[in-house]
């Protein structure tokens, strides 16, 4: 595992025991928060426009930053306890998806995999 990603969820270990949250951080509950979270960040897209989704202000790219923050927080978290390395699986899916997903059927369409 990537030591950055290791530190990060040290930090996060810590972080959570010394406000005894780890009676609250089940896998279910870290599910759950991740959800809303990731709901958080989409709140911020809601009215806009696919043009007005790439101009943000600063302001606005600071607060969607925090949210995605608390998405990779308690994504980092929710591998911890079930012991998932993060970047495993992600490498994992990549080459899944390559294969659900081969360009010479995939390129330029956003079809499901079943679809192509």
């Amino acid at each position: 595992m990537n030591r950055d990603i290791e530190q990060l969820q040290a930090d996060l270990r810590r972080f959570a025991e010394e406000r005894d949250w780890g009676q609250f951080h089940t896998p279910k509950n870290l599910a759950a928060s991740l959800s809303i979270e990731a709901a958080e960040v989409l709140e911020h897209f809601q009215w806009l426009t696919d043009a007005q989704s790439h101009q943000l202000s600063d302001e606005k790219r600071r607060e969607v930053g925090h949210e995605i923050a608390d998405v990779l927080l308690y994504l980092l978290q929710l591998a911890d306890k079930l012991n998932i390395d993060p970047l495993a699986a992600a490498r994992e899916k990549l080459v899944i998806n390559a294969t659900k997903y081969p360009v010479e059927q995939a390129k330029g369409t956003s079809r499901k995999y079943t679809e192509l």
